[in-house]
């Protein structure tokens, strides 16, 4: 039976079994089944024929994807955020194949691709969707791109996403398996489990062919993420809802739609409505900060920070600088937020906030 035949055949399985507690452990031996098939069907369609222009290079502090259906204004969009010259048109498949810009902003050079339109069961191949959706895979944020008319299509692209390993605006559940030689399995956890019992547990862990192990589970987590944690293909990625197109609409249907989307960012690429409110939340939602460095005997460069992710280290910064910075790391000082008085002298393993201002010193040769 081929692959695609055997994961609809267990999606169907799924669908026709009633979930009770009598069923939930033969649903999460199915649910990891399944989940194992997909693994492979994503690892079998990364290393199939790489169409042209989907070859991407990844460059700058941060990559963001465009995901959308047909003809929702993505391109547009693109060129309204950075300096890309795609191509516009009101007819679909306009892009056929991946346009990168340049976003700046705060100092930051952020890359935004605009890939193809996808279509429903883009994920099982059709469209090429296996191929510009594996774009995304690999991004720091994903933005799904939505028609003010066709609000309901968010459904469909997150499905389409988590039917190929990405998980939206989630983070991987803490659960940690230690194999073992033997003595069966050991499941204890610091919280209370209201999702998944130690029955269910065995069923996911025997068919990924795991028989004893300590697990421990910090989590309250379902049989999804419990298996999610099993998936070293699953992606846990950003994600921001744009619906564009509102200089189409009236007052009315902008509120009804707004309330069933309130986390969304409204906007028209066309009348350039809210793009600079959307590249501000692109900048915050990466989670980016502005280092700027000091060198000894001279003024800080405000001209152009270091742009780093929130939580890095001096260590980070160092390294990002050049791995000489480490290797010979005597001390640094920093001035800002992240410590306690001005010029503080502070190690490798500090943690900068945005908008410090670091002084690396090392070790004379």
């Amino acid at each position: 039976m081929a692959l695609e035949d055997r994961i609809k055949q267990i999606e169907d399985e799924i669908k026709k079994t009633p979930y009770n507690k009598a069923t939930s452990h033969h649903i999460g031996k199915l649910k990891a089944k399944l989940s194992q098939l997909k693994e492979e069907s994503i690892k079998r369609s990364s290393k199939g024929t790489k169409g042209s222009g989907f070859h991407v290079k990844k460059s700058g502090d941060a990559t963001v994807v465009l995901v959308g259906f047909p003809s929702v204004g993505k391109s547009t969009l693109l060129n309204d955020i950075t300096n890309a010259e795609s191509k516009i048109g009101a007819y679909e498949f306009t892009t056929l194949e991946i346009v990168p810009g340049v976003m700046e902003y705060e100092g930051a050079k952020i890359q935004v691709f605009d890939i193809p339109g996808i279509i429903t069961g883009a994920s099982k191949g059709k469209g090429r969707g296996r191929e510009i959706l594996s774009v995304a895979r690999n991004a720091d944020l994903i933005l799904i791109i939505l028609d003010v008319f066709n609000p309901q299509h968010i459904n469909v692209i997150s499905e389409e996403l988590r039917n190929i390993g990405i998980r939206p605006n989630e983070t991987r559940a803490d659960v940690t398996v230690k194999p073992k030689k033997m003595g069966g399995l050991t499941v204890s956890s610091t919280v209370k489990l209201t999702h998944i019992d130690e029955k269910t547990i065995r069923s996911v862990l025997n068919e990924y062919g795991i028989h004893s192990a300590d697990v421990l589970i910090r989590d309250d987590v379902t049989v999804d993420q419990f298996i999610d944690s099993m998936d070293v293909s699953c992606r846990y990625i950003p994600m921001l809802e744009v619906v564009n197109k509102i200089d189409l609409i009236d007052k009315d249907y902008f509120d009804e739609v707004k309330s069933h989307m309130p986390d969304a960012i409204f906007i028209s690429a066309n009348k350039q409505i809210n793009v600079e409110e959307l590249k501000r939340e692109i900048f915050n939602k990466l989670a980016l900060i502005r280092i700027y460095l000091k060198p000894q005997g001279r003024k800080a460069d405000y001209e152009e920070p270091l742009i780093v992710r929130k939580g890095s280290t001096v260590k980070e910064v160092a390294g990002k600088l050049h791995r000489e910075f480490v290797r010979n790391f005597r001390h640094a000082k920093g001035w800002g937020a992240s410590v306690k008085f001005e010029g503080q002298k502070v190690g490798l393993d500090h943690v900068l906030n945005d908008g410090d201002v670091l002084r690396i010193i090392v070790k004379k040769k």
